[in-house]
C-alpha cells in the first residue's frame, strides 16, 4: 500500500472522527463585565480631592489586557456618565468615560438609569461616541420605534453569542420628566420575545441589564431573579444597579453576576462549549470577581485621560462658599471620645438639614462617618464637602410609622455601652462601627444609656409641635442608601421576620446632582448663597450617666496628661470601647 494512499485513509478517518466529535473539541468564551462605573475614569475621587486606586477605567484597561484573548467579549451594564464630576464633560467631543472604554475595546454597553438624568438628547450624544453597541430593549420612541437596539449577535471562532440589553423599568420614577415622550416597557416580557426570536440562532444567550437581583418598589419583573425565572433559556445575566458584589449565583439554573460600583470589581465569566455536530453545546460555566485595586492604571489610557483629570482637579478646588462663626463640630472634651457622637452638633444637624431640604422629609437620619469630620471657618472648596460627608451615598425617601422609627432609633442607640455605677465616661459597643450610629432631626428624644439596648429611647416627640410620636403616625424619613439597603429593608437587626418594613418612596433623590455629598455642595452654593454658619441643635441628649462630676473632670485631666488612654477596639477601627471607671482612678 502506497504512502499517499495511507495518508488518504488516515485523513478520511480523522475527518469522520472530527464529525462525530470523538476528540471533544472545546471552546472557552470569556466575558469580562463591569457596571456602575459612575464617572470613575481616572484613579482619583474628585469629590474628596484625593487619589483613589480602588478602581477606575484606567485600571480596568490593565486588567482587560491581562485577560483578553481571541474569544473575549467585554460588556458594561450601565450607570456610566453620572458622579465623580462626570457631568463636566458632556459638551466635549468625547466624554472621558467613553474615551477610556473605547480604548479598552468594549463590545456592548447596556444603558443604566442614571444615563437619563441629564436628558435624552445628552444620552443620544453619548451613544454616538461609543464604539461599543448601546443596548436597551425596553424603551421605545413615541411612534413605537425602538430607542436603541435590543440585542446584538457576536461570533467568536464559530460560536454565536446573543447579547440582550435591558434596563430597570423604574426609570419612569426617577426621570419621569426626561422620559415623558417615551414608552418604557416590561424588561422580562421584552426578553422573552427576543429569546423566542433567537432560539436556534445562537449558541450562548446572555442578558446585560441594569437591574438588581430583587424587584424594586414591589414592581414585578424589575429584578433579575424574576428575569431568570421567566427565561431559563438564558445562560448568563450580567446584573447591575444595586452596587453589590455577586460573584456567582444561580436562579433557575441561570448564572448571575454583579459588580461593586465605581470600578471596584470586574466579573470574569468563562463559558465552555463542546462541538456538537455543526453546533456547540455548553458544558460548563465559571465565574469569578476580579479586584481592580490589584491593577495599576494603564499608561497609554492614563495619558489620554490626563487632560480631563486636570480639569476635574481644577473643579474640585473651586470655592463654593464660606463658613463663618465657628467649627461645625466641637472639640473633644476627652481625647479619644468623639464629641460629635455623644451630643448634638452643627455638623450632623447640617447634614440632616440638607437631606430634609431635598426630600421634604419629616425626619432625617445621618451618621458621623469619620470621627475627625469637621469644617473650620473660612472658604469652602467644592472638595471640602467630603469633610462634612465622606462617602458617596445617595439619598432615599422612606415612609415609616412611629413604631418603625422607634425601632430604628433603638437599634441606633445600641451603639452605646450600658452605663454602670462607677463609670466616668460614655463608651461605645466594640462590635458596632461608628457609621452604623445615626442621629436624628425632626424629632426630640433622649437616650437613656442606663437602660439595656432596645429600651433606651425616651420622650420621643415631634420637634415642630412637641406632641408625642405615636406608633400609628405615618411620615417621610430621609436616609442614605447604605442604611436602607443594609438595615431598613431587610429582617434581622432592626425588624423581625413578619413585621411590616418601611416603604421606599424614592431612591437616589436628586440623582442628577449626585449623592448626599454633592447635595451638600449644591445646598451651600445655591440654596444658602455660599454663606453658612454653625447651628446650635438641642433636640436630643444622653441621660442616665449619673457619674460624680468631680471624678469625671479628673478623667479629663488625666487623659490630657497622657496618664489614661481611651481604649480602642482590637482592630483599631472603633474608638472608645470601654468606659473609664472610678476604679481606674485608683490605679
Amino acid at each position: 500500500m502506497g504512502n499517499k494512499f495511507k495518508l488518504f485513509l488516515l485523513s478520511g478517518a480523522l475527518s469522520i472522527l472530527s464529525t462525530v466529535n470523538v476528540f471533544g473539541e472545546e471552546i472557552d468564551i470569556q466575558i469580562l463585565a463591569t457596571s456602575d462605573l459612575h464617572g470613575k475614569f481616572y484613579p482619583y475621587d474628585y469629590a474628596i480631592n484625593e487619589e483613589s486606586k480602588s478602581g477606575s477605567v484606567a485600571q480596568i484597561a490593565t486588567a482587560v489586557k491581562k485577560y483578553r484573548n481571541e474569544n473575549t467579549i467585554v460588556v458594561d451594564a450601565g450607570d456610566t456618565i453620572q458622579d465623580n464630576y462626570a457631568e463636566l464633560f458632556f459638551k466635549d467631543k468625547i466624554h472621558p468615560m467613553v474615551l477610556g472604554m473605547n480604548e479598552i475595546g468594549y463590545d456592548v454597553w447596556a444603558i443604566g438609569n442614571h444615563e437619563f438624568n441629564f436628558g435624552v438628547d445628552n444620552l443620544r450624544n453619548i451613544m454616538k461616541q461609543f464604539k461599543a453597541k448601546p443596548l436597551i430593549g425596553n424603551l421605545y420612541n413615541q411612534d413605537g420605534s425602538k430607542f436603541a437596539d435590543s440585542y446584538t449577535i457576536m461570533e467568536k471562532n464559530g460560536v454565536k453569542i446573543g447579547i440582550i440589553g435591558m434596563c430597570t423599568p423604574n426609570i419612569t420614577k426617577w426621570d419621569s420628566v426626561n422620559l415623558k415622550d417615551y414608552i418604557v416597557t416590561d424588561p422580562v416580557e421584552e426578553t422573552k420575545k427576543i429569546v423566542k426570536e433567537l432560539r436556534g440562532k445562537v449558541d450562548i444567550l446572555m442578558v446585560v441589564t441594569h437591574m438588581g437581583e430583587e424587584n424594586e418598589y414591589g414592581v414585578p419583573n424589575s429584578g433579575v431573579n424574576d428575569l431568570a425565572k421567566a427565561c431559563p433559556e438564558v445562560d448568563l445575566i450580567v446584573a447591575a444597579h444595586e452596587h453589590k458584589l455577586v460573584e456567582k449565583a444561580y436562579v433557575n439554573d441561570v448564572l448571575i453576576v454583579e459588580n461593586k460600583n465605581s470600578a471596584v470589581s470586574m466579573a470574569k465569566v468563562n463559558i465552555i462549549l463542546e462541538k456538537d455536530g455543526d453546533k456547540y453545546k455548553i458544558v460548563d460555566r465559571k465565574a469569578e470577581s476580579i479586584k481592580i485595586a490589584d491593577y495599576e492604571p494603564d499608561k497609554e489610557v492614563s495619558k489620554k485621560l490626563e487632560p480631563y483629570h486636570q480639569r476635574a482637579l481644577k473643579e474640585a478646588n473651586i470655592i463654593i462658599g464660606e463658613l463663618k462663626g465657628g467649627n461645625l463640630a466641637p472639640k473633644n472634651e476627652i481625647e479619644g471620645i468623639p464629641q460629635a457622637q455623644i451630643q448634638p452638633t452643627a455638623l450632623i444637624d447640617f447634614i440632616n438639614e440638607v437631606q430634609t431640604y431635598y426630600t421634604g422629609a419629616d425626619v432625617s437620619a445621618a451618621a458621623l462617618f469619620n470621627v475627625d469630620a469637621n469644617l473650620e471657618p473660612g472658604k469652602i472648596k467644592k472638595s471640602d464637602t467630603a469633610l462634612i460627608y465622606k462617602y458617596g451615598n445617595t439619598l432615599y425617601k422612606l415612609e415609616m410609622t412611629g413604631k418603625q422609627l422607634k425601632q430604628f432609633m433603638e437599634w441606633s442607640a445600641s451603639y452605646y455601652n450600658t452605663y454602670k455605677p462607677g463609670d466616668l465616661t460614655i463608651s461605645f459597643n466594640e462590635n458596632i462601627r461608628g457609621f452604623n450610629y445615626d442621629m436624628f432631626s425632626g424629632v426630640d428624644y433622649q437616650i437613656d444609656i442606663s437602660k439595656e439596648p432596645g429600651n433606651r429611647i425616651k420622650n420621643l416627640k415631634w420637634s415642630k409641635t412637641g406632641k408625642e410620636v405615636k406608633d400609628t403616625d405615618k411620615f417621610v424619613v430621609a436616609v442614605n442608601n447604605y442604611r436602607v439597603n443594609t438595615h431598613l429593608l431587610s429582617y434581622g437587626e432592626i425588624y423581625k421576620e413578619g413585621e411590616e418594613l418601611p416603604k421606599v418612596l424614592e431612591i437616589d433623590v436628586k440623582g442628577n446632582l449626585g449623592g448626599v455629598r454633592e447635595l451638600v455642595g449644591d445646598y451651600i452654593k445655591n440654596v444658602k448663597g455660599g454663606k453658612i454658619q454653625p447651628s446650635n441643635p438641642t433636640n436630643w441628649e444622653i441621660i442616665g450617666n449619673n457619674w460624680d462630676k468631680a471624678k469625671h473632670e479628673e478623667v479629663v485631666k488625666l487623659v490630657k496628661e497622657g496618664k489614661i488612654v481611651i481604649p480602642k477596639s482590637k482592630d483599631g477601627r472603633t474608638p472608645n470601647v470601654k468606659s473609664i471607671t472610678e476604679n481606674d482612678l485608683k490605679k
